[in-house]
């Protein structure tokens, strides 16, 4: 699996720990970008044009929320 990997994240979503969870089941290898911790990860959230979270990034695809099908598609 070469796509890079990266889970835009909250404290309190309990969807973001569901993904996280998972994307660590497949042992896949993911950067976790917390908006609540890392301004520039917030920055970087809303210019993609996402308010909420998960949102989960699978090379230049975009998962908003915690989609197990979806995930499972991209990743192969």
């Amino acid at each position: 699996m070469d796509k890079k990997v990266s889970v835009y994240t909250s404290n309190t979503c309990p969807y973001c720990t569901m993904a996280k969870d998972y994307l660590k089941e497949k042992n896949i290898d993911f950067e976790e970008k917390n908006i609540q911790e890392d301004k520039a990860a917030r920055d970087e959230l809303m210019k993609m044009g996402h308010l909420g979270v998960p949102v989960i990034v699978i090379g230049e695809e975009e998962i908003v929320g915690f989609d197990q099908r979806k995930i499972d598609e991209l990743l192969g």
